[in-house]
């Protein structure tokens, strides 16, 4: 699955890539070597950056992908093959997205010269008008399946925040209990605020599924906050808590 490329070459890609909005490649082919640099950027850092192994969120899929689009260069290859293909790339990429905003956007302890190795955004430096948020921001919590908990109506408590400001809302979260041999989201308290909650993901939309399939009965708990593009956070919402299902 391993893709090997001229140092050169790929780095002049990921300066493409990162002069884009959109830092995911649209070709297949560029796509996979992309995601292959982002995994094994991420395998040499995920210590020193505090963050999970990328293998807990992307190995799988990356699996998948790679199998059906070798289907593709089969010259027999049909209509379901390209459509299972297209499903599979979606998976990755919304892998991927949630992996790096997640854990590596936002993440200070990951530098620009590492962002420019993962061939994700670099954030410029320059002076913003827009101000950090100035409202808390909240949710509610559903269950759509065994293992699954979904954050929705993601929205302002109280006055409504300025539309001009195009804010997003990081959610923090972590899982009560021991750690295991993953250390997977767990807390060893219960959280006062977000500061206490150890990983967070970035989202504009107004809702976002966690997969907790797995830590089924434990207890969970989320927390938001509204966050500028320069990476400026509001003020912490309440606690929400639930058991996973």
């Amino acid at each position: 699955m391993r893709i090997i490329l001229h140092q050169t070459i790929f780095i002049n890609q990921l300066i493409v890539f990162n002069m884009n909005k959109n830092y995911i490649p649209a070709n297949d082919v560029r796509f996979s070597e992309w995601v292959q640099n982002l995994y094994d950027e991420a395998v040499k850092g995920f210590t020193k950056w505090k963050i999970a192994a990328p293998e807990l969120f992307l190995e799988t899929p990356m699996a998948d992908f790679e199998t059906k689009l070798a289907k593709m260069s089969d010259p027999n290859h049909g209509k379901i093959d390209t459509l299972e293909k297209n499903v599979s790339r979606k998976a990755l990429e919304k892998a991927c997205r949630e992996y790096v905003q997640g854990f590596l956007a936002r993440n200070p302890l990951v530098t620009d010269v590492d962002r420019e190795r993962l061939g994700v955004t670099v954030y410029d430096t320059i002076p913003t008008n827009v101000p950090p948020p100035a409202i808390p921001a909240e949710g509610d919590l559903y269950f759509p399946a065994n293992g699954m908990v979904e954050v929705r109506n993601i929205r302002a408590v109280g006055e409504t925040s300025d539309r001009r400001a195009d804010y997003g809302v990081r959610i923090y979260y972590g899982i009560l209990g021991a750690p295991d041999e993953t250390d997977r989201f767990r807390i060893s308290a219960l959280p006062k605020t977000g500061d206490d909650l150890p990983h967070s993901v970035f989202t504009r939309l107004r809702k976002h599924r966690f997969n907790f399939v797995g830590d089924n009965g434990r207890e969970a708990f989320f927390c938001l906050r509204f966050e500028n593009s320069k990476g400026q956070a509001g003020p912490w919402g309440k606690i929400l808590k639930a058991f996973i299902p």
